[in-house]
């Protein structure tokens, strides 16, 4: 079930409907059940997957918790359990293939014939979540769940259940079962942040995938030009993906009376890569940073163990996106991007001037959309004749002719490219003017005429422009 389709909408709908009526007792049970069917929605016989992941850490985190003197064990029978079901489902035919490749490479016959396996929506996300809550248990920072079914609530809400954001059972475990009452502010909240994901989403980032894929589906068919366009939409087509989809969760959260963590602070705004990922998947990077990094070790060692970890941590969230190499090599140019920064911080002071502010915003932009060309490439040899052409026509740039040419073949009409970078602009004013706060937070400040008129301009062209055809999943789904 999707967030951007019509039944979602009615499913939501009377989801609201039956918690408010419902006695405060039966409301969570409510939520389960709704959360089950959300996800069966997609493929039934996969909720046992969710519902035996979740077991699996019920059981063993109360055995962390009561049988302290054996509780590493425990841990590590958790992390093989949780990772182990990652790898078998998102990672087994990708290890499969890479051994094919290199056996065919050297003329050998490869043993194990091809199969396919597929891969449950969300997995990781959920799989993240749950193995969080046990560790933050054998870290004592709060007691386990005695009840398996809340547990499961807590692992399957279904706002955030197959794309995030990686919620803490300290943040969102006690807020699915107190009572709330009904609340036209948290309504209105609730529906500006939808609005702003659905224009995220159906406006940007569905119409932007059309060039998109064009262009890298097919690199050898296009020039340079063309694969700088291309990810430059990309660059917004999967902000206005994942963060629509975020915004679309915490709209139903809010809804609910429950406040889903803010995922995404104006990221392209960054002054370097660093900044960057405090403001991009704020849940993942954080994610990394207390159950990979600091365990590594962190920054408390000696600058080349430093490095070596960043390093470690981002190769490993580079994997954990997708199993293809160019997610490693994304997230090792990333983790590079780091490594070379903080040698830059230490050798260069930094000065804090307007004008060096905006200088360091664009040129973090650029590093992270030649990294999102890594992302995206189908494979790491089309992420090759990419980088070998990207600057082959820069000088054709100012040829009407072969400019009007380049235009007509990137899958767009030229007025619906038109279309997309005028919603982009809007998308950037929204996140310029709403500068170190939230825009829906400075948006509530303003008189009512100025915020009916701005939210109704959003749903106008949302069901002027938007792409409700064709419009596919969101694409951290396949994570």
């Amino acid at each position: 079930m999707l967030f951007n389709s019509l039944t979602f909408i009615i499913f939501f709908v009377c989801v609201v409907f039956l918690y408010y009526t419902l006695p405060h007792k039966l409301r969570w049970i409510m939520l389960l059940i709704a959360s089950c069917i959300f996800y069966m929605c997609w493929r039934w016989e996969l909720i046992f997957l969710i519902l035996f992941s979740t077991l699996s850490n019920y059981i063993l985190a109360l055995c962390i918790d009561k049988y302290r003197d054996k509780s590493k064990i425990f841990l590590v029978l958790s992390i093989i359990i949780n990772f182990g079901l990652l790898f078998i489902f998102k990672y087994m035919m990708f290890i499969n293939h890479t051994f094919m490749a290199v056996y065919e490479y050297f003329g050998l016959t490869y043993p194990i014939s091809d199969f396919d396996i597929i891969l449950p929506m969300g997995i990781s996300f959920y799989t993240f979540q749950a193995a969080g809550y046990t560790i933050d248990v054998y870290k004592k920072e709060y007691k386990p769940e005695k009840n398996y079914f809340k547990l499961t609530l807590f692992i399957t809400f279904f706002p955030q259940l197959v794309a995030g954001p990686i919620e803490r059972a300290d943040r969102l475990l006690s807020q699915l079962f107190t009572r709330k009452k009904f609340s036209l502010d948290n309504l209105s909240a609730g529906i500006k942040l939808m609005i702003m994901g659905y224009f995220k989403k159906i406006v940007i980032a569905d119409r932007a995938a059309v060039l998109v894929d064009t262009v890298f589906n097919n690199v050898t068919y296009h020039t340079g030009l063309a694969y700088i366009i291309a990810a430059i939409f990309f660059t917004f087509q999967i902000y206005g993906d994942f963060s629509g989809y975020t915004d679309i969760a915490r709209g139903c959260g809010k809804i609910l009376g429950i406040d889903l963590m803010y995922n995404f602070d104006r990221p392209y705004f960054a002054t370097s890569i660093k900044d960057f990922w405090r403001r991009w998947h704020i849940s993942l990077s954080t994610w990394f940073r207390d159950y990979v990094y600091i365990p590594l070790g962190g920054s408390r060692c000696s600058t080349l163990k430093k490095y070596r970890n960043i390093m470690l941590t981002f190769l490993v969230s580079g994997l954990w996106h997708g199993a293809n190499w160019t997610f490693v090599l994304w997230g090792g140019v990333h983790g590079l991007y780091q490594v070379i920064g903080d040698i830059k911080n230490k050798l260069i002071p930094k000065y804090k001037f307007f004008v060096f502010d905006i200088f360091r915003v664009i040129i973090t932009f650029v590093l992270v959309v030649l990294a999102w060309i890594i992302f995206r490439a189908n494979s790491i040899g089309d992420c090759i004749y990419i980088f070998k052409n990207l600057f082959n026509d820069i000088g054709s740039v100012t040829d009407i002719q072969y400019m009007y040419v380049l235009v007509n073949n990137l899958g767009l009409q030229p007025f619906e490219i038109l279309l997309l970078i005028g919603s982009i602009l809007i998308l950037i004013f929204s996140d310029m003017i709403g500068f170190n706060r939230d825009i829906h937070d400075l948006m509530n400040k303003l008189p009512f005429p100025i915020r009916f008129v701005y939210y109704y301009a959003l749903l106008i062209v949302i069901f002027c422009t938007g792409v409700f055809s064709g419009g596919g999943e969101f694409i951290y789904f396949q994570f």
